[in-house]
Order: structure tokens, then sequence, then C-alpha cells
């Protein structure tokens, strides 16, 4: 990339918390966020937002009469990004896109309205407009009183990072000196948890009985542990090099592989190899310090992830380290809460791993880090962060 990228603000809301020191201080600790929710029609681990979180997403749903039917997938995005906008210093008068994904959208009303569709044989006046994918942006822009484009889309898991790719355009094309950028994800339903287990990916460990419900990163497990999470993140972006810039973005890479099934990945991960390459063009290797993966707590997307990345790295790897054995997948969200696991890891240089992964030590600062994120459909995106 010709001239840097700053990302001048980052927030989240997940069941890490909803400010920078008390997801650091989650991060710190040795343990898993996940619960017992009954979904599905059986106990189900799951990664929820905090009681705090919670009142939080609540004040919110009241602050404006016109919130009260929205869905907690546009609500989570909502009080993430007044908190990024306020903390970059942007008000009314700045012109800034807004390009927030989902990959289910407003899942809960969805199942809601549907069900009181096949109950009642009518539908609610809002159940189309309240869930539209375009929900999320637009709700946003009205939010932030913005008057920059506004865009929504959902490429599964890979989202949020290509919500990304999208800001990055946008400003390298000169179009826009200023961008929002991020996802959402409200997932746990019973209707998507039913999804997940017909696709024989969640997680069936009981988490009363094993200390590790979720095994992403473990390349050895022998069932597939997936779990979901929610919650929402976005970053504000800013060409050029800021004074206040948390991080630059320096590379960026993307890629599709030619499917053999609706999810499939191929053996060593074929985008991955190439979104990683893209992003890193001809840097040198060795100064890449750490990966957050995809490790979606799968057998194969564990496993054929960490295969790309010994394609392109060789057997010199750096750092490698995952966050959803602790938050579970978010869908849609997931790229840019790596993201900002990896915007910490950064800042405080040091290292955050898996407890029950490979022994790795932090032998240099770190300076460099790639995310990786990709979903249903082999849609690949890496990102290449350097500290200011």
């Amino acid at each position: 990339m010709n001239n840097k990228i700053s990302i001048t603000a980052f927030s989240s809301i997940s069941p890490l918390g909803n400010n920078a020191e008390e997801v650091w201080g989650k991060y710190l600790e040795n343990q898993h966020c996940f619960t017992r929710r009954f979904l599905d029609q059986q106990e189900t681990s799951i990664a929820a937002l905090s009681e705090d979180s919670k009142q939080i997403i609540a004040e919110v749903r009241e602050s404006d009469i016109k919130y009260k039917f929205l869905d907690d997938s546009v609500l989570f995005a909502l009080g993430a990004s007044r908190k990024a906008v306020e903390q970059a210093g942007w008000n009314s008068d700045d012109v800034f896109g807004i390009n927030i994904g989902s990959s289910r959208g407003a899942t809960d009303l969805f199942e809601k309205h549907y069900k009181e569709y096949i109950d009642t044989g009518k539908a609610q006046t809002l159940a189309s407009p309240t869930t539209t994918l375009g929900n999320i942006s637009s709700w946003i822009a009205h939010d932030l009183q913005s008057v920059g484009p506004e865009i929504s889309h959902s490429i599964t898991c890979s989202t949020a990072l290509h919500a990304l790719l999208n800001g990055v355009a946008w400003l390298k094309s000169g179009m826009a000196d200023k961008f929002l950028v991020g996802g959402s994800e409200a997932p746990l339903t019973d209707f998507t948890i039913a999804q997940m287990r017909a696709l024989k990916i969640y997680s069936r460990i009981n988490q009363d009985e094993e200390p590790w419900p979720n095994l992403a990163f473990d390349f050895d497990k022998t069932q597939n542990t997936m779990i979901l999470g929610e919650g929402a993140a976005v970053c504000c972006l800013e060409s050029g090099e800021k004074e206040n810039a948390i991080a630059y973005v320096t590379g960026v890479g993307y890629a599709t592989e030619i499917l053999e099934h609706n999810i499939s990945i191929s053996a060593e991960a074929t985008c991955f190899q190439k979104s990683m390459k893209m992003a890193l063009k001809d840097l040198d290797l060795k100064t890449v310090d750490a990966i957050v993966m995809h490790a979606p707590g799968t057998i194969k997307g564990d496993l054929t992830e960490l295969r790309a990345i010994e394609k392109v790295f060789g057997t010199d790897l750096p750092l490698l380290t995952t966050n959803k054995w602790k938050i579970g997948h978010t869908f849609g969200a997931s790229g840019i809460l790596s993201l900002e696991l990896a915007l910490l890891m950064i800042q405080r240089d040091t290292f955050i791993g898996v407890p029950f992964g490979m022994q790795q030590n932090q032998v240099k600062s770190i300076k460099k880090v790639l995310i990786n994120a990709v979903g249903f459909g082999g849609n690949a995106v890496s990102i290449l962060i350097e500290k200011p």
C-alpha cells in the first residue's frame, strides 16, 4: 500500500466487556467467557454480553423512541459506533463513510416475526424494515447524523474485515477521508444454534465437566467444538499518518477459492495462502511478529489455516493465537474482534496465547500483526497492521 491508513479509534462490546481496559483484563485471564443457556431445546454453551454491557444496550434502545423495535445486532453496532466516533474526535461536521456488516443480521427479530406469521397468518408492519441487512449502517448514520456513504454487506464470517477492505478502498481512491468500519452479530437464537448443530460443528463438550468447551487452536482435537458468541466492534479509519493513530493498516489481502460444496475449504486453505501473500507482498516475513488466526474451533477449519500459514512462512512461524477459545465465534463480527486483540497486543507489547495451545514465548516487541478471517464459501481476508 502506497500511503498508510491510520486506525484512530476502536470500540467494541462483546463477552470481553465494553472498554479497552476491561477487554485487556479479560485477555490476561486464562479463562473462557462461556455460560449456558437453554437454546435449540437443550442446554447450550454460548458467549453472551455481561449484565453491565446489556445495560448499555438497554440505554441505547431507550435513547430514541425509534430504536424500540430494532434488533440487537443494530443496537450493538450503535453502542460501539458512538464510543469510537467520540474517541476519534469526529463530529457532525465531519464527512465520513460507514460500512458495518453482519453475517446473519437481525436474527432474533426475524425469527420472532416469522413465528408470529406462522401462528397468526399476519406480518407486523415493521417486520421488513427492521430485518433488512441495510438496517445497521443506516441507523448508525441516523444516530451519528453523518452525511457520508452508508454500506451494509454480508460475506459470512469474513464480513467485518471485508468492511475494513471497503474502507481502505474508499480512502485510497480519494472518495473519502474517513470511514467507520466493523461488524455486528447477535446470533444467540434457537434457529441459528440449530443450524450450526445441523452442520455438526457446534461443541458437544460439557463445560461443567471439561475446562475448555471450545478447542480452537487445538490441532489434535477429534471433534468439532465451535461455540457462538455475540457482540460488535468498529474502528475509525483515516487517510494518511495521523498523530492519534493507534496503528496503521499497511497491508490488505483477499482471495476466494473454488468450492467443492457450500462450506468447503481446501486442505491447505489456498484462499488463506493467497490473501496472506497479498497482504504481505514483498515484506520480510521475519518482521511479522504475530498472527491472530480465524481458527473457529472446528477440526478442518483450524488445521487447514495452520497448514496455509506453514506454506507461507515455512518453519520460522510468527507467534500464533486466536480468541475463539475464549469468546466463541461471533460470525460477521469475528474479524474485527480479532483486530481488537491484535491492537491490544501491539499497544501493551504483550502476546496473548491460548492456555491449552502449543507453548510459545515472546522474544521481541510486537510491532506487526497479521489478522485472518474466512467465511463459508472460502472468502478469506488478511489484514496487516503496524505499530506507529
